[in-house]
């Protein structure tokens, strides 16, 4: 034991004087003492600020990322909620479609989109166990959006009204002037009809008594323009459809189908009425 403090005194000894000397630093009034008590302060401190702001630097990237990462949680949330907001919406219009239509309408949510140039399809999250059958008229809270041409037990696929093999009998409200509407895969038309036939930009146009698919006076859409042809003795009208079928996410089918219907749509699946 003494012989290891004697190899170490001098370094005892150092520790000693060197404690006492920074007890009497802080009581010593002298000048120069308060010089060196000052600088000694000064730069103490600016150490301590740049270890600080070195550690600060260092810990930004991870306060940034998990700033980044709340933002995108909340994002996420807001735009869910957002989305129920317009569901919610659209959910309130159909409930007041159906309260002031008479046919038995039966919900449904679109599950996918079928679309490819002129054959425009989805599929809805009703089928067999919720009684619905092939060839029932699907529409949304504006108007006619297609017909159901095949149901699995909990699932159904519909032909929209934007599919190129469509066709529907249609009436002329104002005028009661007939014709047959078909989707060209760019605009809805009424093809060769007399240029002497009733027909004027604003009309409303509805589904036909004489449709052996569709109900009559379902809302089908208005006429946007009249066009004769080179020979001028037919011409083609242009029709803006009601329905929203692209943007919607809920639709009605309606409990409408009879065995012509049926019969029709078993002889040629890939061809509607008429």
């Amino acid at each position: 034991m003494s012989s290891f403090f004697n190899d170490f005194k001098e370094y005892f000894l150092l520790a000693f004087l060197l404690t006492i000397s920074l007890v009497l630093i802080p009581l010593n009034n002298n000048p120069q003492v308060k010089n060196l008590r000052t600088f000694a302060f000064g730069n103490f401190a600016f150490v301590n600020e740049a270890l600080a702001s070195a550690e600060n630097f260092f810990a930004l990237p991870q306060k940034l990322e998990r700033a980044k990462k709340l933002n995108a949680e909340l994002m996420l949330r807001l735009n869910l909620l957002r989305e129920y907001g317009i569901q919610n919406i659209q959910l309130k219009k159909l409930l007041r479609y159906a309260e002031r239509n008479k046919f038995e309408l039966d919900p449904a949510r679109i599950v996918s989109r079928l679309v490819s140039l002129g054959r425009g399809s989805v599929i809805i999250n009703k089928g067999k166990n919720d009684g619905i059958l092939a060839a029932m008229p699907v529409v949304d809270e504006f108007g006619l959006a297609g017909f159901v041409i095949h149901v699995s037990p909990n699932f159904a696929l519909v032909r929209t009204i934007q599919n190129t093999k469509l066709k529907i009998s249609i009436t002329n409200q104002r005028s009661r002037e007939n014709g047959i509407l078909e989707f060209n895969g760019e605009k809805f038309l009424i093809r060769n009809i007399p240029t002497s036939a009733d027909f004027k930009v604003g009309d409303r146009i509805v589904t036909s008594e004489f449709s052996s698919l569709f109900p009559p006076s379902l809302p089908v859409g208005v006429v946007v323009a009249k066009e004769r042809s080179p020979s001028g003795l037919l011409s083609s009208v242009t029709v803006k459809p009601f329905s929203k079928i692209n943007k919607e996410d809920f639709v009605f089918v309606l409990k409408f189908v009879n065995q012509a219907q049926v019969d029709s749509l078993k002889l040629n699946l890939f061809r509607t009425e008429e």
